[in-house]
């Protein structure tokens, strides 16, 4: 049984932010919190938390969204570092957590004692704080890096066995063993392995032997090679991270196809680049569990990249170009099929993934789209509607503070084209919004194209959006009001030259 050692950055996704350490900050995805500051789980935030639960215990939590191509940006000068001065070959399980196996190095450094000691010291260096942990398997070093500590070889399963089942990663299994009394992973791993198979399913079943301190997937003896692994020459060599990383995507389906067609998955792979006039090589290894999507590895891929450009690594953004990128699986192990049984799943994001790129190769690349928020004032601003896949491409914008932006809660629908309105006061006069913000009269009766007239029982605002002033010909003056009417439906209305609009609609 090897052994292997885990580095974790704790909080890497809030320590991207560049947050103070007294800020209250919750990195969020998908409307959950990923991560959060020392201060914020001080007021009661915690990971997993939707965030609206988290800001109701924390009126003033700061909300970021996630990065996660900053998150590898960042996070690649402290891996280059610990490969210079500490291990020879690092696997980047995600942003803030690394593995490797520990053996070599812990012979060359004197002891697992003494290698922790060397992989902390590097990453202060580098003005971070880490915890490292050493076990029998990647599963339970990551979790033993948390607190910093090493696991006697041989006594995984025990150290494993007082976590709750829900540490394995499948909220659906875990929901459904604590049903049945099974709260612990090692209540878990004493259960016979054939029938959590033939139960719960193949997912259920890596997850039983991850519980019983062993690697999930068995590592087939045969190396992956060239024989798996694809490539992509560039002639001339390319200077353009965005086009490499578009080739990445593709070489990724590739990729999936060829282990498919083996029956194969892969724990690991590895990015490499050759630079022209013969450069020495970069390379990356990404370790995951499943299949790692096109999608994240053009993800990977984009970051590692653009932090060896920024790192100076190409000379310049990538130097002479890149002459060949080269994607290559490691840790091969028979893919044991994916079972529904008793917790069937809905559409994966990776199914989801493959769908639209189907669709895309039929219809067009424009054809489908993914919905990405960004900075803005007004709500179709914040909106941007890309092609599906290129999220990880587009340069956003910047976060703020965008004086004049409308206060949450977001509209439910936004407009393609703006409604014509009318906004009168008590005497049938058209509502003004003067130079200095004030409304003269308050608004009584609202008109919508198509939606006919109401009257109203309630208003915010306005708020100003004066934007270009600077340039007389692109300069944009307008104020938007919230209104509510007697028909139970609120409005966003914009009003710009006396004239007034329905920009969205809340419900």
């Amino acid at each position: 049984m090897g052994r292997v050692v885990a580095l974790w950055v704790p909080n890497w996704p809030v320590v991207v932010t560049e947050a103070d350490e007294e800020a209250v900050v919750a990195v969020v995805s998908k409307g959950v919190v990923l991560a959060c500051s020392a201060a914020a789980r001080a007021a009661g935030v915690r990971r997993r938390m939707r965030v609206r639960v988290a800001q109701g215990r924390c009126a003033g939590l700061r909300v970021v969204d996630r990065d996660l191509e900053a998150e590898i940006r960042a996070f690649e000068p402290v891996v280059r570092h610990l490969e210079e001065h500490v291990l020879a070959r690092l696997e980047v399980i995600r942003p803030g957590l690394l593995a490797a196996p520990s053996r070599g190095p812990a012979r060359y450094w004197g002891g697992e004692e003494e290698l922790t000691d060397r992989l902390r010291a590097a990453v202060a260096e580098c003005g971070h704080m880490a915890l490292v942990g050493v076990a029998d398997t990647v599963f339970a070093a990551a979790l033993a890096a948390r607190q910093d500590r090493i696991v006697t070889a041989g006594a995984t399963a025990g150290f494993l066995a007082p976590y709750p089942v829900g540490v394995l990663g499948l909220p659906r299994l875990a929901e459904l063993l604590e049903r049945l009394g099974v709260r612990t992973v090692g209540a878990f791993a004493a259960l016979p392995e054939e029938r959590v198979a033939a139960r719960f399913g193949a997912a259920a079943a890596d997850a039983h032997r991850t519980a019983g301190g062993v690697e999930a997937r068995p590592l087939t003896a045969r190396p992956a090679g060239e024989r798996y692994g694809v490539a992509q020459a560039f002639e001339p060599p390319e200077q353009r991270i965005e086009l490499v990383t578009f080739v990445a995507k593709a070489l990724a389906e590739q990729v999936h196809e060829r282990l498919g067609q083996a029956a194969l998955v892969c724990a690991r792979l590895e990015v490499a680049v050759e630079l022209a006039g013969g450069g020495a090589g970069l390379s990356r290894v990404f370790r995951h569990e499943g299949r790692l999507s096109e999608l994240a590895v053009a993800e990977r891929v984009r970051g590692v990249l653009q932090a060896w450009a920024d790192a100076g690594v190409f000379g310049g953004e990538v130097s002479g170009g890149i002459a060949k990128l080269v994607l290559r699986p490691e840790a091969l192990s028979a893919a044991s099929g994916r079972q529904q049984a008793l917790f069937g799943e809905a559409l994966t994001p990776e199914e989801v993934e493959r769908a639209a790129a189907r669709i895309q190769v039929l219809l067009g690349h424009q054809a489908v789209r993914r919905v990405e928020f960004g900075g803005g004032r007004g709500p179709a601003e914040r909106v941007r509607r890309i092609p599906f896949g290129d999220a990880d491409l587009a340069r956003r914008r910047p976060a703020g503070p965008w004086p004049g932006r409308l206060p949450a809660p977001h509209p439910a629908m936004v407009f393609a084209r703006p409604l014509p309105a009318v906004l009168t006061d008590a005497r049938g006069s058209l509502v003004e919004v003067s130079a200095r913000l004030e409304v003269p009269s308050a608004p009584a009766v609202l008109w919508i194209e198509g939606h006919g007239e109401a009257a109203v029982t309630g208003w915010a605002g306005p708020w100003p959006v004066l934007e270009q002033w600077w340039e007389p010909g692109r300069a944009r003056r307008i104020a938007r009001m919230q209104v509510t009417t007697q028909d139970g439906r609120a409005w966003l209305l914009v009003v710009s030259r006396s004239r007034w609009l329905a920009e969205a609609f809340y419900g």
